[in-house]
């Protein structure tokens, strides 16, 4: 196929790619996203590049619209021919790639273990010489694959590979969101001019010629297609069938269906294999009774290459060879490609074209699909999963079981993001003989569907009613509805719809009995939380304390594990037990990283770097963040994250911080999630308390503080009770410690009662501010808590020199400033050093250090260094190539002035504070 002639007027889209590869040829890596329309010449841009990676390594790949819910098939296609170089990757790494790629079973790779097994592997690949990884129709690679693929792609840097993406537009995927891009668009009206009349003989008139290019807005396909197929009516004036997309393939079809049958048979068999196996495309061939001869006139018209591979001209052939064919050839070549697949080697895809086959219900095929889809999702590939069970549904006769894979199908749907399909089968359902439990299991799906497809106001009332229905006919299972409805009243908070807030939801589950038997964990962490809300804090918390005891002790399932992990982690907050909401994070952050349970992870990590802060350690808040910011890459989520809010607030700079945290809380109502709300607004509070901002301040804390949240109410009344003492608001401080004693009541615990100390000694004057300053003091120093301790120097502080005691005041301002700077809470280490000056002492601002030169990242990885971990130790831990670490400390060792590792072991790069 003569590449030449679409080329024209793609100087700069050439420039843009000689430029990467010269790049990557000088030892960096570089990744490009080319965007456009079917036709406009992405594929070609991509063979060009091919074409100029003399002396490269070159892997490619190409989507394929019905392998989307094949888990990983595509990266295995990238990554087949550069295995020879996993030798050389860690153990867990291989691992991860032989699970995946169905090579050994064993449980499923975690998302991050195997993003970073690709990209290690791509490394040791392109060490020997630069690879060049080119991927076109990214838009229909399985969603496995597109996630590792925008992990590797966010992490390549110094490892001499070049990654380009080729998406057909619009596309709505966002897992390439962010990285470089390239808009290809169609010719400029000369230069589409030109390629037309250069590939049509005779005389164009030019009238004819302004409305292609018009029509086609110079596409360089159509404008081909045009000139292949549609010479007498380009040349002879007469009217002009429409051009875009559709008609395109409309336009292929034709072509297609035109030709012998043996031949159309032929490129229907080739369309429904997508591997491109040239080997597995003959074999099924001969099954069918063809060969080479009735190949060669599809070859010799262009629209398909075999060779070692099997290649159309461009997706839209292939979409129009299949949509050529009838049903009953379709289902043919499927049988075909089925017969023709080693049943042991590659089970999955024989059985995915077996049901491509099936004219009927096959009740036996549809238990091997069932059973293969087990298989799948052990590996990681739910969407595959949920496909696989919607076609076994469909093939299945017995209306009980048929019901059952339709509602399994639907909930792997909903657990693979696929809320669309999940929604479809649940109507499928619906439409069968259900029984009232296998309705309210409808109910149920349908309610955690829409929590997670749409905002949080509606789902508390909804999986409020599913559990109600649940109730009578499983007990176990509506209490866990309940749990889901509990988090989703938390989530949606004051913003909750009627009849779903926390107070109806906890109302509830107040009156729901366990299920028969001895109580779970889980029940009395419901029964403790309904209490939290109907009762009160005194009255939860003895059951609260039997939940979290319950879940620590390693009597629940790991599934609940992640279910319910972060309500653990709430119930220990509302028991003001440090200790305990640190413990069952923890077990759940590694429960989750070692599932590969992603999102629950994105969860835990949350909470993780707001216990880290409240431990005064930002350098280890900031490390979670980038494992945060790393998951939610692998992801593809965006949600803002609450240990970023509190970040902000520490850190003290308002012109950076209030409009980040504006947009954040507009996004979390228009979400309807009061709990996103509440962080934002308690972060705001936090940053005017610590810039002296106080009127401001009591305006955050005072919408902070509104209604019930439980642990969450209580841990902003503090605030608020500061905030408006410093303001003058002394009725609204008096009215905040009142509320605030109803939820520290009967705790012993050191840290209830120093905070409830310190907003006493507010409000108070005289000797007992004296007293309930120093007792406030007393029992925070007994805690983990460096910033609540540092902040309450702070105030009493403050208070010493209004009372003139300028010694003593002294004395706790320069430990609140010592510690709030090496926190790094700069607003408030500022707060304290104003008040430092009052007293008459001298104290010079904060100076930037060497370590503040290090961007996070490199001081990360410099401390690890000095603990002496290898590159591949602080690789598998950041989720970067080992490469990518080397490249990283030489930048550390140039910003540090030494030149070796056994140098930085004597350079700061952090300091005691600093550690974990």
């Amino acid at each position: 196929m003569a590449a030449a002639p679409i080329l024209r007027g793609r100087q700069q889209e050439r420039e843009r790619l000689d430029q990467a590869l010269r790049r990557v040829k000088e030892g960096e890596s570089a990744v490009l996203v080319l965007r456009g329309e079917a036709g406009a010449g992405k594929t070609t841009l991509l063979h060009y590049l091919e074409q100029q990676a003399t002396g490269c390594r070159i892997a490619r790949i190409t989507g394929v619209e019905s392998e989307l819910d094949l888990p990983f098939a595509a990266l295995h296609q990238l990554c087949a021919p550069v295995l020879a170089s996993a030798g050389a990757l860690p153990a867990p790494q291989r691992q991860a790639l032989d699970v995946a790629f169905g090579n050994i079973t064993g449980a499923a790779p975690g998302k991050l273990v195997l993003g970073l097994a690709v990209l290690s592997l791509l490394a040791e690949t392109a060490a020997e010489r630069p690879l060049v990884c080119l991927v076109d129709d990214a838009q229909w690679l399985d969603m496995a694959t597109r996630q590792v693929l925008g992990f590797v792609a966010r992490r390549l840097l110094a490892e001499s590979v070049l990654l380009v993406f080729a998406v057909r537009e619009p596309n709505q995927d966002t897992l390439l969101a962010g990285l470089p891009a390239l808009t290809v668009d169609g010719l400029g009206e000369a230069d589409a001019r030109a390629l037309l009349a250069a590939t049509t003989p005779g005389r164009l008139d030019a009238r004819i010629a302004d409305r292609i290019v018009a029509e086609t807005r110079g596409n360089p396909l159509a404008l081909l297609e045009l000139s292949r197929s549609g010479r007498a009516e380009l040349l002879g004036g007469f009217a002009l069938p429409a051009v875009g997309t559709g008609a395109l393939q409309d336009r292929f079809e034709q072509r297609i269906r035109a030709m012998p049958d043996s031949t159309r048979m032929l490129l229907l068999l080739a369309a429904a294999d997508p591997t491109g196996d040239a080997a597995l495309f003959w074999r099924a061939a001969e099954g069918l009774g063809f060969g080479p001869q009735q190949a060669a006139p599809a070859q010799e018209a262009q629209l398909v290459e075999i060779g070692r591979s099997v290649r159309f001209r461009h997706p839209l052939v292939r979409s129009a060879a299949y949509a050529a064919g009838g049903g009953e050839d379709r289902r043919a070549v499927h049988r075909a490609l089925a017969d023709a697949l080693d049943s042991g080697g590659d089970r999955q895809r024989r059985v995915w074209h077996l049901a491509a086959a099936a004219a009927g219900p096959d009740d036996r095929l549809a238990a091997e699909l069932a059973d293969v889809a087990e298989g799948v999702a052990s590996r990681g590939g739910i969407a595959a999963a949920a496909a696989l069970l919607r076609r076994s549904s469909e093939l299945t006769t017995d209306p009980g079981l048929k019901i059952e894979r339709t509602l399994a199908a639907a909930q792997a749907g909903l657990n693979a993001g696929d809320f669309e399909s999940a929604l479809g089968l649940l109507a499928r359902a619906e439409a069968l003989p259900v029984d009232d439990l296998q309705s309210a299991r409808i109910y149920l799906i349908r309610g955690l569907t829409d929590r997670a497809a749409h905002s949080g106001r509606e789902a508390p009332a909804a999986l409020l009613r599913a559990a109600q229905r649940l109730e009578p006919l499983d007990g176990r299972l509506a209490r866990h509805t309940l749990l889901d409805a509990w988090s989703a009243a938390l989530v949606a908070g004051r913003l909750a719809a009627a009849g779903g807030d926390l107070a109806a939801v906890s109302a509830a589950a107040h009156t729901t009995p366990p299920a028969p038997g001895t109580p779970t964990a889980a029940d009395h962490l419901l029964d403790g939380l309904a209490a939290l809300i109907t009762i009160g804090t005194e009255a939860g918390r003895p059951l609260l304390r039997e939940a979290v005891t319950g879940f620590l002790d390693d009597t629940v399932p790991p599934d609940l594990w992640l279910r319910c992990g972060v309500l653990v982690a709430n119930a220990a907050l509302s028991l003001w037990d440090y200790d305990r909401w640190e413990a069952s994070n923890a077990r759940h952050t590694d429960l989750a990283r070692a599932s590969g349970a992603l999102v629950p992870l994105i969860n835990a990590l949350n909470v993780r770097r707001v216990i880290a802060l409240w431990r005064g350690d930002v350098a280890h808040a900031k490390e979670l963040g980038l494992e945060e910011s790393a998951v939610k890459e692998a992801t593809g989520t965006r949600r803002a994250s609450y240990g970023d809010f509190f970040l902000l607030a520490y850190q003290g700079h308002a012109a950076q911080a209030l409009p980040l945290l504006t947009e954040a809380a507009a996004e979390a109502t228009a979400r309807g999630e009061g709990l996103g709300l509440y962080f934002t607004e308690r972060a705001t509070a936090l940053l005017h308390l610590g810039l002296g901002h106080y009127a401001e301040a009591t305006a955050a804390a005072e919408r902070a503080a509104t209604g019930d949240l439980g642990p969450f109410t209580a841990q902003a009344l503090p605030d608020l009770v500061e905030a408006a003492v410093r303001s003058g608001a002394t009725a609204i401080a008096e009215t905040a410690l009142a509320r605030l004693g109803t939820y520290t009541a009967g705790s012993d615990l050191e840290w209830a009662t120093g905070l409830e100390a310190r907003a006493r000694a507010l409000v108070s004057g005289g000797d007992e501010a004296d007293r309930s300053y120093a007792e406030a003091v007393d029992h925070l120093s007994r805690t983990r808590l460096r910033f609540e301790l540092a902040r309450t120097r702070l105030v009493y502080g403050e208070w010493l020199r209004r009372e003139r005691r300028r010694v003593d005041a002294r004395h706790q301002l320069k430990h609140a400033f010592e510690e709030f700077t090496e926190m790094g809470a700069d607003g408030f280490a500022e707060r304290a050093r104003h008040e430092l000056l009052a007293t008459g002492e001298k104290v010079r601002k904060r100076t930037a250090d060497t370590v503040d030169e290090l961007t996070p990242q490199e001081e990360h990885i410099a401390r690890m260094a000095k603990d002496g971990r290898t590159n591949a130790e602080i690789g598998a831990e950041l989720y970067i190539s080992a490469r990518t670490v080397e490249w990283h400390l030489r930048k550390v060792f140039g910003k540090l002035g030494i030149s070796s590792r056994k140098e930085l072991r004597d350079a700061p790069v952090h300091s005691p504070s600093r550690t974990r």
